[in-house]
């Protein structure tokens, strides 16, 4: 995995909005190997959810979603640890699931795409991040 993609980079492409063309091009790029994590579907499909799509069509966007990516990676052992390293060196302290998905990033030196600002608390040192552009 080059790229991990936030939920807020997975809802940018699949509603056309700013960041969408961007998260297109690391799809079709060769030499990317995006993914994300599976707490980034989670939150992915709940967001589906809160736009009103059914049970079935949210079931087939995220597996659409998973075809396209290259890894899909799980909270383990190793996630914890790191999430709870990169949030205690952030300023302010962001939400848990954020630190999660962040320290997935950082165990498999990807870079984090994303557009949510809760992001900007962890130190650049620790986190490589592309933030796409917001409406």
């Amino acid at each position: 995995m080059t790229h991990l993609l936030d939920t807020s980079a997975l809802l940018a492409h699949y509603l056309g909005e700013e960041g969408a063309a961007r998260v297109q091009a690391l799809f079709e790029d060769q030499t990317a190997a995006p993914g994300s994590s599976t707490l980034a579907l989670f939150e992915f499909e709940l967001r589906l959810h809160q736009l009103g799509l059914e049970a079935a069509t949210r079931a087939a966007e995220v597996g659409r979603y998973r075809a396209l990516l290259d890894e899909v990676a799980d909270v383990d052992e190793a996630v914890r640890s790191e999430g709870v390293r990169l949030r205690i060196n952030a300023t302010p302290r962001g939400p848990a699931m954020d630190a999660l998905i962040a320290g997935t990033a950082s165990l498999r030196n990807a870079t984090l795409v994303h557009r949510d600002p809760h992001f900007a608390a962890f130190p650049p040192h620790l986190l490589k991040q592309e933030v796409l552009p917001v409406a």
